[in-house]
């Protein structure tokens, strides 16, 4: 698929299915897009398309699957997008988001990937109640071998959630007083199951198992 150049053929990119429950439109929106009236719109829609299903049918389905809705706050970005909202917008660089935020990019290493941040409905009313936040990672961190790295966010306890060709898992956190790593390979907490962590909230709302 070529660059949309008409709105007739941005449609087309906007229509193709990723996956049960999303579409390519649903990883377009960016409010830095909308305010500065830049086009978020991949130069590789075939890269684009590519690792978004990837992202889509190994990671947020299965999370949909378990744990019931979620919203994408903030996913594909072009070069153009995410270069306006470096530093006052809290954008990494460019280089640091090619195979991440930047699907139609491949990193240094020649390597593809997607990343999408995501709230999970059923966490927010235990998240906005308890601030435990590190219920929810340990849950992805256990149910979801194959995730490409969690960073964790403030606000409705979004994160971001990636595939990637070589994945590492870890999981960041942005939460205060928690900054910091939570886990990631070679820490004492980083194997085995950490059910203890998660298992009151899934047991109040009744998802995740």
């Amino acid at each position: 698929m070529r660059r949309p150049g008409s709105v007739s053929s941005l449609e087309d990119l906007g229509r193709v299915r990723l996956s049960e429950n999303f579409f390519m439109r649903d990883m377009l929106y960016s409010e830095i897009a909308n305010f500065y009236g830049i086009p978020n719109i991949p130069d590789d829609p075939d890269l684009a398309i590519a690792v978004g299903k990837r992202l889509c049918e190994e990671l947020l389905e299965p999370i949909w699957d378990k744990l019931g809705r979620i919203s994408v706050r903030s996913a594909y970005r072009s070069c153009s997008v995410n270069e306006a909202g470096i530093g006052k917008h809290a954008c990494a660089s460019n280089e640091s988001n090619y195979a991440g935020h930047i699907w139609d990019r491949r990193d240094k290493d020649e390597l593809s990937g997607a990343t999408a941040c995501i709230v999970v409905h059923s966490f927010i009313p235990y998240y906005e109640r308890t601030g435990h936040w590190q219920a929810l990672a340990w849950w992805l961190h256990d149910n979801l071998p194959q995730n490409g790295g969690l960073t964790f966010y403030p606000k409705l306890a979004a994160f971001n959630i990636s595939w990637y060709e070589q994945p590492v898992r870890h999981i960041y956190s942005h939460i205060p007083p928690n900054r910091g790593w939570l886990t990631k390979a070679g820490m004492d907490n980083y194997e085995g199951s950490h059910e203890a962590e998660y298992q009151a909230w899934i047991d109040e709302a009744g998802v995740g198992r």
